[in-house]
């Protein structure tokens, strides 16, 4: 378990058994921060428990975990992405590109009030530090596609487009993913794009 600080914010790179205790926390954080557009996320907390404890299945998955006192305020997840699910997988398969090698930074959720403190890097140093640990030579995630005219948008919403590509990442064309679930102020699940981005951890950007 790797430790450091920012700000005062204590900031730690959990895996295997460690990974348990911080479930329920995560899952009602990631609840609360993916209300927001663009995810409008309608959560259940039975089906984030389950989705958590399968990736926290895997041994080579990592949570970065940020807490202020005794309080998670902030975490990230990832797990090389054959040891997540097939949908993740399969638009790297369908575009032939390799995945053994391949580590999948599943998602960051971060508080409001934290916000602008620099732990956005942390997540992202922590996960990326633990890929490299496991001979990782790629990184990716995805984000939701929204379109700008979306009524849900606010008036000041900025894409995270920038600090991704300050990160190294860049959208990898074609790659994208098809998942299903219910926005807020909806009875149905719908099914939205996901637009994977990526970059090669052989160097530091």
């Amino acid at each position: 378990m790797n430790r450091w600080q920012t700000q005062g914010v204590t900031v730690e790179s959990l895996t295997g058994d460690a990974i348990d205790a911080v479930i329920p926390e995560i899952a009602a954080l990631r609840i609360a921060v993916f209300r927001a557009f663009p995810y409008l996320y309608d959560g259940d907390l039975d089906y984030e428990h389950a989705y958590l404890a399968a990736l926290g299945s895997s041994a080579r998955s990592v949570i970065v975990v940020a807490r202020d006192g005794g309080r998670i305020v902030g975490a990230a997840t990832g797990a090389p992405i054959t040891d997540v699910e097939e949908e993740w997988v399969a638009p790297f398969r369908a575009h032939g590109l390799a995945v053994k090698h391949r580590f999948y930074c599943a998602e960051s959720v971060l508080l409001p009030e934290w916000r602008g403190m620099g732990l956005g890097h942390a997540f992202f140093d922590g996960r990326e530090a633990h890929a490299r640990s496991l001979g990782m030579s790629d990184s990716c995630f995805c984000s939701v596609i929204r379109p700008d005219t979306h009524p849900a948008r606010p008036v000041d919403y900025r894409s995270h487009d920038a600090f991704w590509r300050k990160r190294g990442y860049v959208p990898l064309d074609g790659v994208v993913a098809r998942f299903a679930w219910r926005d807020m102020g909806q009875t149905d699940e719908t099914e939205k794009t996901l637009q994977f981005w990526g970059r090669s951890l052989l160097f530091r950007p």
